[in-house]
């Protein structure tokens, strides 16, 4: 198994620019074998509050039509954030695009403050996904500050946990020391994607990771690279890679 984190610097509200780096990661990855790629919070709009509704997704938006093509093309799962509209509601959430077209969403269930003023959280939209028998589920960014979310994951006996976050350079040690946790207390792989440029004016701080279910650092990207950190299972020893563009 091979799966992929992506490290993103977004430009603010340019959807289509965003995309473009969506696309070249996910063909750079294909190339290293990638059976998933996934992205950090809100990735093809960068992290937005104020200006959420009119940057705002819906489930058949057209515009993740390439996006799915690519997901098809080449037999890989893209996972990619978003506000995203459901009915009148607004929401922080992320496409979980697989290779038979197929859409499901995932929705932040617990959101950071201020957050609650232009989104819902919802527990309604928690897809999982399988790879070669392992399953696989979600988290986005401020999840993984409560404690509940890895048990609740833990419960339905997942494998792999994948946090898509953007955490600023004084947030992320405490992302570090709460996954390396959840990995060791609940025997979960666990891989977090960050952004490594500014989003809503704020500095990311990029170190984007992967904690094996022992909770030891398996890899992880310095704070200022764009690129991938590619993670391998080969008879239960996970290995990583770098490759920065």
């Amino acid at each position: 198994m091979i799966l992929a984190a992506a490290q993103t610097k977004p430009t603010r509200g340019n959807i289509e620019a965003n995309l473009e780096d969506h696309y070249r990661l996910i063909e750079l990855a294909v190339q290293y074998g990638a059976q998933l790629i996934a992205f950090p919070e809100m990735s093809i709009t960068g992290y937005e509050r104020e200006n959420a509704q009119k940057l705002a997704f819906k489930k058949d938006d057209s515009r993740l039509d390439h996006l799915k093509h690519l997901a098809s093309k080449n037999n890989i799962i893209i996972v990619a954030g978003a506000p995203i509209q459901i009915e009148d509601q607004m929401f922080i959430g992320e496409f979980v695009i697989a290779p038979d077209n197929s859409v499901s969403i995932y929705t932040k269930q617990f959101l950071h403050e201020g957050e609650d003023e232009f989104f819902q959280p919802s527990f309604d939209y928690n897809p999982m996904i399988t790879i070669e028998d392992q399953k696989i589920s979600f988290a986005i960014c401020a999840d993984i500050d409560n404690p509940q979310h890895p048990e609740n994951a833990c419960k339905r006996a997942t494998d792999i946990y994948i946090a898509s976050i953007f955490f600023t350079p004084n947030g992320i040690p405490n992302a570090y020391r709460d996954l390396q946790s959840y990995a060791e207390k609940h025997k979960m792989n666990v891989l977090m994607s960050n952004f490594s440029g500014e989003s809503w004016g704020y500095p990311s701080a990029g170190q984007s990771a992967f904690w094996n279910n022992k909770g030891e650092l398996v890899g992880q990207m310095n704070d200022s690279d764009s690129g991938l950190l590619l993670v391998e299972n080969k008879n239960g020893n996970w290995t990583s890679k770098v490759i920065k563009i």
